[in-house]
């Protein structure tokens, strides 16, 4: 283990134990009230209604996906990238410098909990992932769909979270991973519904099934 993974995962350590301790005494607070966030994903209503209009399929094939087949991040404006774009909106008094780089501000991830003050400590997950995409349909796109897919501010498919929740989620889908705030599960239900509706992508039906049951308690 190299030292600086070694401080950083002590830091982290310590982050958390304090965050656990504080909501055990009822005084840690769950969000920023300035918190902003992504697209506001469709309604539950709206959300099992588009379920239900999914093609329902097994999973395709990883063969021949690689993230360099969805080119991200791409710039946005002048030297602003996606994910600096991201950043900024998604986090609290984000200041950043002329090459656009957050140089300070803060990051609730609202699929854990925590809130992070360096933006390295902060991940730009794709809420369906682009291996998942590739499975589900992406992999008949041309580039420029998937450069579109991979840099989508419109829709609720990027968001500001817990590197380490990201990497722990990988390229899974709600069959098999939800974030670990179960406050958050019917937003990001309604968020992965929305995208994979809008982008025509497929569902399986252990995804399609988990999906189905926490829209059904929203």
């Amino acid at each position: 283990m190299s030292r600086v993974y070694a401080r950083r995962l002590a830091r982290r350590v310590t982050v958390l134990a304090s965050t656990a301790a504080l909501a055990l005494t009822g005084l840690l607070v769950t969000a920023p009230a300035a918190q902003a966030a992504p697209p506001t994903p469709v309604s539950a209503a709206t959300a099992r209604s588009y379920l239900g209009q999914l093609t329902v399929r097994a999973e395709g094939s990883s063969s021949g996906y690689s993230r360099d087949m969805f080119p991200h991040w791409i710039t946005q404006s002048g030297t602003c990238n996606t994910r600096e774009v991201v950043l900024k909106r998604d986090g609290v008094n984000v200041v950043q410098d002329a090459n656009c780089a957050a140089t300070s501000g803060s990051w609730y991830s609202p699929y854990d909990g925590a809130t992070w003050y360096a933006a390295s400590d902060v991940d730009i997950d794709h809420v369906v992932p682009l291996a998942e995409a590739w499975r589900s349909g992406a992999s008949s796109w041309t580039t420029t769909q998937r450069r579109s897919f991979a840099n989508d501010l419109t829709r609720p498919q990027l968001i500001a979270v817990t590197d380490n929740v990201n990497q722990a989620k990988g390229d899974k889908d709600p069959g098999d991973w939800m974030p670990p705030r179960t406050a958050y599960h019917c937003t990001y239900a309604r968020m992965w519904v929305h995208v994979k509706y809008e982008w025509n992508l497929a569902v399986d039906s252990a995804e399609k099934s988990a999906l189905q049951s926490v829209l059904n308690g929203c």
